[in-house]
């Protein structure tokens, strides 16, 4: 059994990446990394160093053109700046809209083109790292159980029953996330998360908040932020 793994190199697909591994071996393992117009390069950069590491397969593909037009404070060209704040302080004043972070159907986009590349290369199903945290208050709503379903539900019909998607910390919160990969001895100190794209993370945008709380639900410290 072969799987594909959406691989931004961010600390839950590179736990998804590790799950993979360590269920289907490396040489059995497709890691795709997307880019979509961000602002920065640094995750790529993240996931070819993570995927050297577990010695998988690694694509690229460009979609940067899709999402040209688009107000997500992510791209190039957005008009804003990226929040400095929590996503619930966000969606206080987001008036009942995903976060501006949300880029456009990210998730839908990334898993249909995901189909394609898996079926091409004999994969059977492909991982993904949403978990609950983005889900709340619908900031990224295609990081949702119900989102995860339908995708899966249509990628399993329409690749004639051949190929199935995993999500398996959508119920999850990202504190169990970095257990995981605790458990799975993931290189933490490899992965970047924060949406600016410094030397070092801001510590002050939505992810980065998340992430530094998620290792202190459990009793660690984010390495990327020892010494700060």
């Amino acid at each position: 059994m072969k799987a594909l793994v959406l691989f931004s190199g961010g600390l839950d697909s590179t736990t998804c990446l590790a799950l993979a591994v360590s269920r289907y071996g490396a040489e059995n393992v497709l890691a795709l990394s997307v880019y979509y117009g961000q602002k920065h390069d640094k995750e790529i950069k993240a996931s070819e160093k993570i995927a050297a590491f577990y010695g998988v397969k690694h694509m690229t593909l460009d979609l940067a053109e899709i999402f040209e037009g688009s107000d997500c404070t992510l791209l190039k060209g957005a008009q804003g700046e990226i929040p400095k704040k929590s996503y619930a302080k966000q969606l206080d004043t987001s008036g009942g809209k995903p976060v501006s972070t949300y880029v456009p159907f990210r998730n839908g986009l990334f898993l249909a083109s995901a189909a394609s590349i898996a079926l091409s290369n004999g994969c059977s199903v492909i991982f993904y790292g949403a978990h609950s945290d983005d889900a709340a208050g619908n900031a990224y709503p295609d990081c949702s159980e119900s989102f995860n379903k339908a995708m899966n539900d249509a990628v399993f019909i329409g690749s004639g029953e051949q190929l199935k998607i995993e999500a398996p910390f959508v119920s999850l919160t990202k504190a169990d996330v970095v257990r995981k990969g605790m458990e799975l001895s993931v290189p933490f100190e490899l992965t970047w998360s924060c949406y600016e794209g410094g030397d070092t993370p801001c510590g002050i945008c939505g992810t980065c908040r998340d992430r530094i709380a998620a290792f202190k639900a459990n009793g660690l410290t984010d390495p990327l932020m020892k010494g700060r």
